[in-house]
């Protein structure tokens, strides 16, 4: 009885992702095999369209791009906050949840009102003399990944935060007896054990803003369309069904790819993992 405890108390969970997640993907994905044409005349219709492989393409570039920079900051800010005191580690950790606070669309449309041309960094930039007059910041892939580095690195620093505080201090303390500079403590000891928290992160942050639709619809546009912006084109505005089935299951196969791909490296990485 014992043995299936475990199964009954997920089974409801189990169940429940099985209707209302798997089925209704499931359900997606096999329309785009039903065309007329064939099975696979949807995706050769995607592949051999240049306008949406660069739309693929610009995807992938604003989600590596955004995943990069995101680790880099939220791992310096995580370690920061794993070595602060008790009180303020607990400040600093409440500063990194709360915006988090706040629905995408107000954090996105906060950027709108940053960069736009009489936004208050245009406003400033001009203000010191540092141009002459406003630069065009909004609809560009550059305020798109800003925008999405702002609204992932607080997932990053949470994943993070606690990777690092189970660190323990002895080892850290053995390599500084031992002769290792603090920059090769670093760099051999505390980077690669924090190699599980980092590919946790990378992973959460690059299918999020693979994923997402309002920070660039807002902050994008038509210039720089993204997977999720076509696909809500396709689907809301031409009412091209199949189109918009067939953007959904490549966007699901380079996602789970991803989660499998970084997983894989997280079981080299960490040994003691398998």
């Amino acid at each position: 009885m014992k043995r299936h405890a475990g199964w009954t108390l997920a089974a409801p969970a189990t169940l429940a992702v099985f209707v209302l997640l798997v089925l209704p993907v499931a359900a997606t994905i096999l329309t785009t095999f039903r065309e007329a044409a064939g099975p696979f005349a949807p995706y050769a219709a995607f592949f051999g369209s240049g306008f949406r492989r660069t739309v693929l393409w610009r995807t992938i570039e604003i989600s590596l791009a955004t995943t990069a920079i995101s680790l880099v900051i939220g791992f310096l800010t995580a370690y920061v906050v794993a070595k602060a005191p008790g009180r303020l580690k607990s400040l600093l950790i409440i500063a990194a949840v709360f915006p988090l606070l706040t629905g995408v669309v107000v954090r996105s449309f906060a950027w709108l009102i940053i960069l736009g041309k009489n936004g208050i960094l245009n406003n400033f930039l001009v203000g010191i003399g540092a141009v002459a007059e406003p630069l065009s910041m909004l609809y560009t892939e550059g305020a798109v990944i800003v925008a999405m580095v702002y609204l992932f690195v607080p997932l990053m620093i949470l994943t993070l935060v606690g990777v690092l505080e189970n660190i323990p201090e002895d080892v850290v303390q053995a390599s500084a007896s031992l002769g290792a500079t603090p920059a090769a403590t670093f760099r051999q000891v505390i980077l690669p054990l924090a190699v599980p928290g980092l590919i946790v992160g990378a992973v959460l942050v690059f299918t999020g803003s693979f994923t997402a639709y309002a920070t660039p619809q807002l902050l994008g546009g038509e210039r720089q369309m993204v997977m999720g912006t076509l696909m809500y084109q396709r689907a809301m505005v031409s009412f091209d069904w199949v189109g918009a089935s067939t953007i959904a299951a490549i966007m699901v196969v380079i996602t789970i790819a991803t989660v499998l791909f970084m997983s894989r490296i997280a079981r080299r990485l960490n040994p003691m993992a398998t």
